[in-house]
């Protein structure tokens, strides 16, 4: 390819993939046609620059011409491109899958909106709970302070069970 060729191919492919990236779909088709009018059908870049024009065709919901081209991309002479092409048809020719209404979630269209001034809820502000107030106050002299006799049983259990161990060692 001439300098002066590649320049300009360089130009087009670059402007219609960041076309592409910021989802200009239309002015990136407009410009990978044009770099692949200058590169061809059979290089590497062309087939680079084909399958980016597969995706604008799609991204524009022009299918058909997403088809052909795919179509035309797996009779390309490198193998990697007839292969990525081949997956690529394979996931374009697809049925499309429905999904039921209640798996959508659907939301307002704000243009249609009442009001044009924005609505702003304000954010109600949670009373700090102190560990203070949380607790009650205990009168200690309401308190029973008798002996849990308990206590004792469970440790002359302990020592009996203790005892008996030792001794039947």
């Amino acid at each position: 390819m001439v300098q002066e060729n590649q320049e300009q191919f360089d130009l087009y492919y670059q402007a219609g993939k960041n076309a592409l990236d910021r989802g200009k779909y239309r002015l990136s088709i407009e410009n990978l046609e044009k770099a692949l009018e200058i590169v061809g059908f059979g290089s590497r870049l062309g087939a680079d620059t084909q399958m980016l024009l597969v995706t604008a065709y799609q991204a524009v919901g022009n299918r058909e011409n997403a088809i052909a081209l795919c179509q035309k991309l797996t009779t390309h002479p490198n193998m990697t491109t007839r292969k990525k092409a081949q997956d690529v048809l394979y996931i374009i020719q697809a049925p499309e899958l429905k999904r039921p209404e209640k798996w959508m979630s659907k939301i307002p269209e704000l243009s249609q909106s009442e009001t044009t001034t924005p609505q702003y809820v304000a954010a109600r502000k949670s009373p700090k709970r102190d560990r203070k107030k949380m607790e009650p106050e205990i009168d200690l002299s309401q308190v029973e302070t008798e002996d849990n006799k308990f206590l004792w049983f469970a440790l002359i259990i302990t020592a009996i069970t203790c005892g008996s161990l030792i001794w039947l060692r």
